[in-house]
């Protein structure tokens, strides 16, 4: 399974950002996709989980009523819709997934996407 991250970019405080998981190889469907972002000198942090079977989400704090995520099973896809972005949401952000439930621990994520560039000015 190959999962590929897109959508980054620099974006002004108060904006907004869509990135999207793209996943290859087998169906994704079984699976319970994250996004994850790891901020310059800090370690990896859960930002947002789906459900594979009714589609929960699932949120961190710091960015719940801003941050939705979203999944089209059909087309092996995963979405991170993000608004009013704030500096502090400047990151490389990451989608993984798992087959079974959802868990914001990044270890026990077995396959991974490389990466996108998210930077929020002020």
């Amino acid at each position: 399974v190959q999962l590929q991250a897109s959508g980054g970019g620099l974006v002004q405080a108060g904006g907004s950002l869509r990135l999207s998981c793209a996943a290859s190889g087998r169906t994704f469907s079984r699976h319970a996709v994250a996004w994850f972002r790891r901020a310059p000198g800090k370690e990896r942090q859960f930002v947002a989980a789906i459900r594979w079977g009714d589609g929960s989400p699932y949120y961190a704090d710091s960015v719940k009523g801003r941050f939705t995520i979203s999944r089209d099973n059909a087309k092996n896809a995963t979405y991170l819709q993000m608004n009013d972005l704030k500096p502090e949401d400047t990151a490389v952000y990451y989608c993984a997934g798992r087959m079974g439930s959802v868990l914001t621990t990044p270890r026990y994520f077995r396959y991974w996407g490389q990466g996108t560039q998210v930077t929020v000015s002020s």
